[in-house]
């Protein structure tokens, strides 16, 4: 097996040769032939031990120290470009991901898993190695990252820093990474069809300082946003609740003027709000959330406007339904209109993604079905 270990490095000369002793002993007596790629932006004189390193094990380091680029993300992605090995794996340089895991993770990629990660958050695992503080900002951003895109709802771990892929995974993908989620960026864009979780326990850091700041938060809100709007089904989903949230404004002042100003009972005022809100809804979809995606064949795009409107039938008809719900609980008609409107929005997201825009090549290939495993080690 030809495995590629690629190690980020910012100020770390008390870190790395610890990390190439253990990571050799840890893979020691294996068939696996190795090398240990470590990308250095250091500012200090790491580079010197890196390049000892290199010297008396010619066979398993190697090194690059940047003088102008910067950033783990980057770093990784040269990492990947650097190593010709068919097995790649990302770790961090301050011996917090433990080099002890690497066999158990090694073996996975050897069964065929595409990727491999080691996560704090399956039984056996522990992120211990945080304060409270960064245990609180770790979970803030892995529960953004898990909302704002669908690759990574099954993910426990996927703002880490540690894990192992398949070539084919990375290979031909486009990373433009900014900041220190780069795994998150090969689970947005990468080629695979398994993902399979270990446990590890996150280490304290022995030595070196830590290299988060608010910077670093930021840079991470600009990359949750740049992957969410280069992901095609995630920014679809998105732009339509936009057009869904434009939608429910019309929908609720339509409702508000029939019900309240003319007295109109609660059925007919939500009916008529509903319809003038689907017309303004089409048109937005039409234009915008699936643009790109009308048929070729006329006839058959013709049929897109029947099939929304079914949709939208029955989003009314469940919209309407808690509006008499709340009429009967004695609770206000619009209030029920508004819940009616978030329950159907559900329904006709994916109806229409399904049957009214879902473009040809779609329809040919499917999409990809991801499967995510955990191993539970205690």
């Amino acid at each position: 097996m030809q495995l590629g270990i690629i190690v980020p490095t910012y100020n770390e000369r008390e870190n790395v040769r610890t990390m190439v002793e253990r990571i050799s002993a840890a893979l020691s007596g294996r068939d696996i032939q190795y090398e240990i790629w470590f990308i250095d932006d250091s500012r200090d004189d790491t580079p010197v031990v890196l390049e000892e390193l290199a010297s008396q094990y010619p066979d398993t380091v190697r090194y690059v120290h940047r003088e102008e680029a910067r950033g783990l993300a980057t770093a990784v992605v040269e990492g990947f470009h650097r190593s010709q090995a068919e097995h790649l794996v990302v770790m961090d340089a301050d011996l917090q991901h433990p080099p002890e895991v690497l066999p158990v993770l090694v073996e996975r990629l050897e069964e065929g898993i595409d990727v491999v990660i080691p996560s704090r958050f399956v039984p056996g695992g522990s992120d211990g190695g945080l304060s409270t503080l960064r245990k609180v900002v770790s979970w803030t951003a892995r529960t953004l990252g898990r909302i704002a895109l669908k690759r990574l709802r099954h993910i426990s771990d996927c703002t880490g820093g540690f894990f192992g892929v398949r070539r084919k995974v990375v290979e031909g993908v486009e990373l433009s990474p900014i900041g220190w989620k780069i795994l998150m960026e090969v689970l947005v864009k990468g080629h695979y069809e398994t993902v399979h979780e270990i446990p590890y326990q996150f280490e304290d850091r022995s030595a070196g300082q830590s290299k988060m700041s608010l910077r670093e938060q930021w840079n991470y809100l600009h990359h949750l946003g740049r992957m969410v709007w280069g992901s095609p089904d995630d920014r679809r989903f998105y732009l339509f609740c936009f057009v869904g949230g434009l939608g429910t404004i019309v929908n609720l002042v339509v409702m508000a003027i029939l019900y309240h100003g003319f007295h109109l009972k609660e059925i007919p005022s939500s009916v008529i709000a509903s319809l003038i809100a689907m017309g303004h809804n089409y048109l937005w979809n039409d234009n915008l959330t699936w643009r790109g995606h009308a048929h070729p064949v006329k006839w058959r795009r013709m049929l897109q406007i029947p099939i929304f409107m079914i949709i939208s039938a029955i989003s009314i008809l469940v919209t309407a339904l808690f509006v008499k719900l709340l009429v009967w609980w004695h609770g206000d008609a619009v209030l029920g209109q508004f819940i009616g409107i978030v329950v159907s929005t559900v329904w006709s997201y994916t109806a229409n993604n399904k049957w009214t825009w879902k473009a040809p090549d779609e329809r040919r290939s499917g999409l990809t079905t991801i499967r995510v495993t955990h191993e539970d080690v205690r």
